[in-house]
């Protein structure tokens, strides 16, 4: 009866150690992260945990994997509190692993993306670019044109994307790629793709109001029918930033420079995309309006004034200096 007793008394004792080392809130108070390999067993989870201070004993986690069973998902978390074993149990068993986010707006080219990247803290700014450049087979689906594109601007569609911080550039560029083919999916493009993309780049960088989308795709479409050159400013940014040359402001150089994307020497579209544009400009690209407008101006308020003739036109840009002269102190 004794020993049946201090059995029982050891039983009581084990488990309130147990208990103790499940239930009682124990980690770190500073910004911890454990990163769990692809088919890492249990034990080797445990002792993971236990050396990186997030929980207090390797084998009462064994014990609760015993007792609540789950997979474990392989990933990098992140610990910045005390907390009950069982809530690092369940948070590994939902695989609610640690991702940076990554916003990319609309219109941004890849420099802009590249830099992006880089302020999220997801790897440098130039293995980004390099990578963009080294893996145009990612884009390999679109229709062949002769030679492939040596570049994947236009095709890295703006979202809000999540990451793990070990996410390689080839993976970031792989994602944004495929969530364009799913944009465009739901468009219906399907068709006449790398011209479509083109022109929702020069609308995307045009243009900020969504209802006059259409209205410039309509100019530019008006303009290429006519053989008139597109004379498009963003075209001559684009241009010298892939020169290296861009100094913040349009010079009369830049306008002269002998670049395939100056669009003010060369007539129809420039020879790719000159940013990401989002759904808005895809879908006014796509389906741009009618109309006998050839020339549109911002006026000061944002919009667009839209014109038929050079005579017209002359006076909206007039209209249009004379504000922006108002308005400087």
């Amino acid at each position: 009866m004794k020993f049946l007793g201090t059995l029982l008394l050891l039983a009581l004792i084990a488990a309130g150690i147990a208990g103790y080392a499940i239930y009682a809130p124990f980690g770190p108070q500073t910004e911890t992260f454990v990163d769990i390999a692809p088919g890492t067993g249990t034990p080797a989870i445990a002792a993971k945990l236990q050396a990186g201070g997030v929980i207090r004993s390797r084998y009462g986690f064994d014990l609760l994997h015993l007792a609540k069973r789950g997979t474990l998902k392989a990933g990098e978390y992140r610990f910045d509190h005390a907390a009950p074993m069982t809530e690092v149990y369940d948070r590994i068993v939902r695989g609610d692993v640690y991702t940076v986010t990554l916003k990319i707006p609309e219109g941004y080219n890849i420099f802009d993306i590249a830099q992006a990247v880089a302020d999220a803290g997801l790897g440098s700014r130039d293995a980004f670019l390099a990578a963009e450049r080294q893996h145009t087979e990612l884009i390999a689906w679109l229709p062949p044109t002769g030679k492939l594109p040596d570049s994947l601007e236009g095709y890295l569609f703006p979202d809000t994307y999540s990451f793990t911080r070990h996410a390689t550039p080839v993976q970031i560029l792989s994602a944004m790629v495929r969530r364009f083919r799913r944009a465009g999916a739901e468009l219906g493009l399907s068709s006449n793709i790398r011209q479509t993309v083109i022109m929702a780049s020069l609308i995307e960088k045009e243009v900020n109001q969504d209802t006059e989308r259409p209205l410039v795709a309509g100019v530019f479409t008006n303009r290429l029918a006519q053989g008139m050159p597109l004379a498009t400013d963003p075209t001559v940014i684009y241009a010298a930033l892939l020169d290296g040359r861009w100094r913040g402001t349009i010079y009369a150089s830049d306008l002269q420079a002998d670049s395939p994307y100056n669009t003010y020497r060369h007539t129809g579209l420039p020879p790719g995309p000159i940013c990401n544009p989002g759904m808005a400009s895809l879908r006014a690209a796509m389906n741009p309006a009618k109309t006998d407008y050839l020339y549109f101006v911002s006026d000061a308020t944002g919009h667009s004034r839209f014109s038929t003739d050079l005579k017209e036109h002359a006076k909206q840009v007039d209209a249009y200096r004379k504000a922006q002269k108002s308005q400087t102190p």
